[in-house]
């Protein structure tokens, strides 16, 4: 079991404390406990007329082993308290992963961890989290940031894209479908990797397109092609390739490509099929397609991926 600890700061949102509490929650299929902390044991005031009262403070970052900072009010005006940011100093380390909610990423920014590094926040905040720290690299058009010992994300709902990010980053793809079914949440946007937010999508657009991916996920196996993502969008290929490129930060087939791989991933954890098989069944055609490809997204081979990630392992 890994412990999650959720630090609940003055002003804290409700959404950015309720998703890491949630999606890391204490439950038999989750291998994970979770301690909801303050600065200090007792009532905290929060944002959107709620407050929290928690039972422990900061000692609950000794142990933890994924710490996460909500978004709070005001970050760009007020400084968390020297304890935390010493107690998050201490947590990383020894080797725990700091993760950050929207404008927690302030607090992560004020013990200096990011200084050199890539981060994002909510895009109203990431000039004036560039301007207050000078040596971060604010990146506002991503969903979030992973920099492996230190994660940021954009708003409320990008945490969601963070939080199973991390799931299957650290417990595997079956772990982290099991929590997006769980939440009736999408289990990826765009792949697993960092995600463009486009800065001007119509509504119909991105509805329609939204429906598309989900047709694809559903025929993943079968030969798909722009023209056939095109047709079923109602747009002109050329016109689909530009807006879902807006979208999601991939062209098409790059997304159906890590698609194909997210999906082999899981039939690798939870079937004993081959990779031949395996390759046939996700439309890669050959075995050595998919270790191609899955070398290229994962940096690693099925047979090693299986090895670490199978169940009863």
């Amino acid at each position: 079991m890994k412990r999650v600890a959720v630090v609940v700061l003055e002003g804290a949102k409700p959404l950015d404390v309720g998703i890491p509490a949630q999606v890391f929650t204490n439950r038999a299929s989750m291998p994970y406990t979770v301690d909801v902390c303050g600065v200090r044991p007792g009532l905290i005031t929060g944002g959107d007329g709620l407050s929290y009262h928690v039972e422990r403070g900061l000692e609950a970052l000794d142990t933890a082993d994924l710490i996460f900072v909500p978004g709070y009010r005001s970050p760009d005006q007020d400084t968390p308290a020297a304890a935390l940011l010493s107690a998050l100093a201490a947590a990383h380390e020894r080797g725990a992963i700091l993760a950050a909610i929207s404008t927690g990423a302030f607090a992560l920014a004020a013990t200096g961890l990011l200084n050199g590094r890539r981060a994002t926040t909510h895009w109203h905040y990431s000039r004036r989290l560039a301007e207050r720290y000078p040596e971060v690299q604010v990146d506002e058009r991503v969903l979030f940031v992973d920099e492996g010992s230190i994660l940021t994300s954009a708003g409320a709902a990008s945490g969601i894209d963070l939080c199973l990010h991390l799931l299957r980053r650290e417990s595997g793809m079956a772990v982290a479908n099991h929590a997006a079914r769980r939440l009736v949440a999408a289990p990826y946007r765009s792949g697993g990797q960092a995600q463009y937010v486009p800065h001007s999508v119509p509504e119909s657009l991105g509805e329609r397109f939204a429906l598309t991916r989900e047709w694809a996920l559903r025929h993943i196996g079968e030969p798909l092609t722009i023209a056939m993502l095109a047709d079923h969008a109602r747009v002109s290929e050329r016109t689909f390739s530009r807006r879902f490129l807006d979208e999601t930060g991939y062209t098409p087939m790059q997304w159906v490509m890590r698609a194909r791989v997210d999906r082999a991933r899981e039939l690798l954890e939870e079937t004993d099929l081959g990779v031949d098989e395996i390759s046939a069944t996700v439309g890669l055609g050959s075995a050595t397609n998919l270790r191609r490809h899955f070398r290229q997204v994962l940096g690693t081979a099925p047979t090693a991926y299986r090895r670490m990630f199978s169940q009863g392992e």
